[in-house]
């Protein structure tokens, strides 16, 4: 079985969370997966919000209405995809460049499931480089900065964010306290969010494996 094959065994598994209202969509290759699954029940919710503009464009295509999170309030349910997740179920997300709406939906809704093949499950966060959302002016300080904190940054030229900000990818990080990381960095001025979900992990990880979608909570 293949990566693509474990994602939509994950995507389709989180349809029984979906259980009405509006529900919190997230951004990536597995997510779009859950998107096209969602399609199939849409008459069930009265509609989503969404963390990209990537996402709002594939949703729309479905007929899925998009609505404006200050106009909803809380959500009930998020379904977002992770680049790791820990077995505290805390996340680094951010490959794709959409960390800071998806970190503020996933703290606007009740529960948050998240949806990933096998390979994303980890020991330890920090393998995959760690993505930072910086506005411009700060970068080069910011970058110091992270420096300091033991990582090496490289800047994700030739990408801006939905929010007019720049990435920065943190590389050779070993993260063993993700809450104290996560404080740390979001303290540095002229960073928007790091990429860490660990104040606001996932409440369920639903991983695609060899032997079907798994489930995990903490």
């Amino acid at each position: 079985m293949n990566q693509d094959e474990m994602k939509k065994l994950a995507a389709e598994a989180a349809l029984g969370y979906v259980e009405g209202g509006i529900i919190g969509v997230g951004t990536g290759s597995t997510v779009n997966q859950f998107i096209d699954f969602l399609a199939t029940i849409k008459g069930r919710i009265e509609g989503t919000v969404s963390s990209s503009e990537a996402s709002t464009q594939r949703l729309k295509g479905h007929g899925i209405p998009v609505l404006d999170l200050n106009a909803v309030g809380e959500l009930d349910l998020y379904v977002d995809g992770a680049d790791e997740s820990n077995h505290q179920l805390q996340l680094i997300k951010g490959g794709g460049g959409a960390l800071t709406r998806e970190k503020i939906v996933a703290a606007a809704s009740r529960r948050f499931v998240c949806i990933a093949d096998a390979a994303k499950l980890v020991s330890m966060l920090g393998q995959f480089p760690l993505p930072v959302e910086v506005i411009p002016m700060a970068r080069s300080y910011v970058a110091r900065e992270l420096v300091k904190l033991g990582g090496t940054p490289m800047w994700r030229e030739g990408f801006v964010t939905d929010n007019g900000n720049l990435i920065l990818d943190v590389h050779h990080l070993e993260i063993m306290e993700p809450i104290r990381l996560e404080q740390a960095i979001n303290n540095i001025p002229g960073v928007v969010t790091v990429g860490i979900f660990a104040l606001r992990p996932a409440d369920v990880l639903i991983l695609g494996t060899e032997e079907g979608a798994k489930t995990m909570t903490v």
